[in-house]
Formats: C-alpha cells, structure tokens, sequence
C-alpha cells in the first residue's frame, strides 16, 4: 500500500472515529504530506524502516528552517499519531517516534559561526550575477540585524529607511520594532534593489524585497538552501541554519559589549530570559578566549 493510500486512511481514521475538527486534520495532512515527501529522500528507505534518530533528525530540520516549537511539537504529534495508527493496523511492527521528545522539551544551545566563518560565508555569494547579489544581501541583512528568518522573507520594499540606517520588521505577536543596520548591509541591499531584483521580477510588480527568479517571495525552506549551500562554498564544515546567523548576531555583539535590552529590542524577544540564553554562550567564547590567551589562564 503506498504512503498515500496510508495517509488518507489515517486521515479518515481521525475524522469518523476521534471526531477531531477540520483545522486539525487539515494541519496534520499538511505535517504528514510534507513528512512522507521529505524522509526518507526519494523513496531511498522504506518508511517501516525508520528510527528514532531519522525522526529527531527531521524534527530539527524543522525548528532549523525557522518553524516554531509548537507547529514543530505539532507536526511530532502527526507523526507519532500516523505510525501508532498503522502499528495498530498491523501495517507497521514499531512506532520510531514513539519515543522521540517533544521539540518543545528541547534544551538547545544556539548554535553560532564565528566572526571568520561569518565573514566566509557573506563573501561566498558571486555578487556579480542577480541571484548572488540578492543571496549576499540576504545573508547581510540577517547578520546584521539579527532578524528571524519568518520576518528576514516577509521584508517588503518600504521597510528598509536607507536614510536613516533602520529597517521596520513585524515580529511575533504582531510587533512592529525598528532595528539598526550597518553601512555595508545597506549597501548591499540597495545595490541588490536597483539592479538584481529588477532582473529577478522579470517585468512583475510585487512589494517582497526579496525574490525568486521567477520573481515571487522568497520562501523559508528556499533561503534555508541557499544557507546551505553557501556554508559548503566557505568551507563551513559545522552544521549552520538560517537560525544561526540570528543567534551570531545576538553573541558578537554581547562579546563586544553590547547590553542585554538593546540586544533584546533588536531581536523582538517578549522577555529578557529569552534573551540571556546567549549570555551563556557568550561567556563560553571569552573563557575560551581567556585560555588561549591569558598568560596566567593555566
């Protein structure tokens, strides 16, 4: 029986015998039809023969593409529903991600590329075709604003003021805040506005200052691939997301001195302890530093 087959009847299973609302069972088809078209990659594995580290890995390809703890938690649920369904049909002998936690129980460490690696990674785009300039000024703007990577895609054309340094971002819970950018992140992205996306629009008109070639907005799992794919031209060996030029941002500049609120406003976080997470990293890096380099550290 093919994965199709399968998902609809765990779909009907869920509407006739746990009498659970259209909003769910959509949500779940739209969980459990990305999971069955993701992993395993192109029908290489048979999905019976997935474990629990296959699921975890997925999960947090999830929370690196920017979705959230709870559409991350929710997707688990799905797939923990799915293949309960079919261990209880006899289709399946065991459940892999019965045992897997819930996203939202994960006690992650940011994960951060150093001052060098960021400079490696900005400077592997080819600025001088349109989908390397508007790769550079994407990664630019990330880095140096700190912007999630919902809210890096959502950017439309009057968001940036180029006069005064700023660009305006809706962050969670509907938040308008204003975040500081630097002269070459500026730059780049006003090369990229009057030149690259004209070419890239192809003749279309739209508001995202971010585009595909074929001139639509760029998506979260697209600008997840171009992370990707630059990491390996600079010779990023350790495992990088878009998340991971946000969680950078917020660590260089507390290793330089920059205090907690202002950090706080510029990353959108509701409350400071959300925040203080890169403290500990950032005391990380400047013991290691002490280390290395204070002649009494050992």
């Amino acid at each position: 029986m093919d994965h199709r087959t399968l998902l609809d009847d765990y779909i009907t299973h869920l509407m006739v015998e746990r009498n659970r609302s259209r909003a769910t069972l959509a949500a779940y088809r739209r969980d459990l039809e990305r999971f069955l078209r993701e992993i395993p990659p192109e029908g290489s594995r048979p999905l019976s023969s997935l474990t629990p580290p296959d699921i975890t890995g997925y999960m947090k390809k999830l929370r690196d593409e920017g979705l959230s703890a709870a559409s991350t938690a929710r997707s688990l649920a799905a797939i923990k529903g799915f293949y309960r369904y079919l261990v209880g049909q006899n289709i399946f002998a065991v459940n892999p991600a019965e045992t897997v936690e819930s996203p939202k129980l994960w006690k992650t460490v940011p994960q951060t590329i150093c001052v060098e690696e960021v400079d490696r990674l900005l400077g592997a785009p080819d600025k001088s075709t349109p989908r390397g300039l508007r790769d550079c000024a994407m990664l630019e703007t990330m880095y140096a604003t700190g912007l999630r990577v919902s809210e890096l895609i959502s950017l439309e054309m009057k968001d940036i003021n180029f006069e005064m340094g700023y660009l305006s971002v809706m962050g969670k819970g509907s938040k308008k805040r204003s975040v500081p950018m630097g002269e070459t992140a500026l730059a780049t992205v006003k090369e990229y506005r009057e030149s690259a996306r004209q070419k890239l629009m192809g003749g279309k008109w739209g508001d995202s200052l971010f585009v595909t070639r074929r001139g639509e907005p760029m998506s979260r799992q697209s600008f997840w691939k171009v992370i990707k794919l630059y990491a390996i031209k600079a010779g990023i060996t350790k495992e990088i997301s878009p998340h991971s030029l946000r969680h950078s941002f917020a660590t260089h500049l507390l290793e330089r001195g920059a205090d907690l609120r202002s950090v706080q406003r510029m990353l959108g976080h509701s409350d400071i302890s959300t925040t203080q997470v890169y403290t500990h990293v950032a005391k990380a890096r400047m013991k290691e530093v002490y280390n290395k380099t204070h002649p009494r550290a050992t």
